[in-house]
């Protein structure tokens, strides 16, 4: 088992970094944050996951051992296969996931392309009691105060969802969110509108 790299980037493109190790490039399927991490120093480490299935392997990369971690969680519920678990990563951090699986935030996982309701329902209901948000961020270093999220009204929560279709992830929706309502932002498409000017 393959469970962490390190090498130079020799090809990078569409969440795929073709990594140079010791003279053999390892293709590896990565999380957002550990694309763009690699991807911009062009060189580095990821943990690793290697799926074996009957047509061939699949290498799949992460930011930090934290991250492989819930990635290991998210493949253990049924449904949830390698791919939609690497996608959901890129989509939300470590931290912004684990908040909404233990706050049961169905809503926001339901923003992950290609995540459909029943299989965010699934995700909550069987990781629920195996993730602690504030474990998580404990052992990032972050602060625990981090780890509670703030109670957004619902047009708030709207415009969020709709800003993460786009792409950003939970943690830079809010803030755009919060921003473009304190500067008089009122229906939800004012607060999108509003939010994407300033990111």
């Amino acid at each position: 088992m393959i469970g962490y790299l390190k090498g130079k980037v020799i090809y990078s493109g569409s969440g795929v970094v073709l990594l140079e190790n010791n003279g053999v490039g390892y293709e590896v399927q990565c999380s957002g944050a550990a694309f763009a991490r690699l991807v911009t120093d062009g060189a580095g480490e990821v943990y690793t996951y290697l799926q074996v299935k009957e047509d061939g392997l699949s290498l799949f990369g992460f930011d930090s051992i934290e991250e492989k971690n819930m990635f290991l969680k998210l493949i253990s519920v049924s449904g949830v296969g390698p791919k939609m678990g690497i996608g959901i990563l890129s989509a939300m951090n470590v931290n912004e996931l684990a908040v909404a699986i233990a706050s049961s935030d169905v809503k926001s996982l339901c923003a992950v392309k290609g995540l459909g309701k029943k299989s965010a329902e699934r995700i909550v209901l069987e990781l629920r009691e195996k993730v602690s948000a504030s474990e998580i961020i404990a052992e990032s270093g972050s602060k625990k105060a981090e780890s509670i999220p703030e109670k957004m009204s619902d047009k708030e929560e709207d415009a969020i969802v709709g800003l993460m279709s786009l792409g950003y992830t939970r943690g830079e929706s809010v803030r755009a969110v919060k921003k473009a309502v304190e500067n008089g932002a009122k229906s939800v498409e004012d607060i999108i509108m509003t939010a994407l000017k300033s990111m």
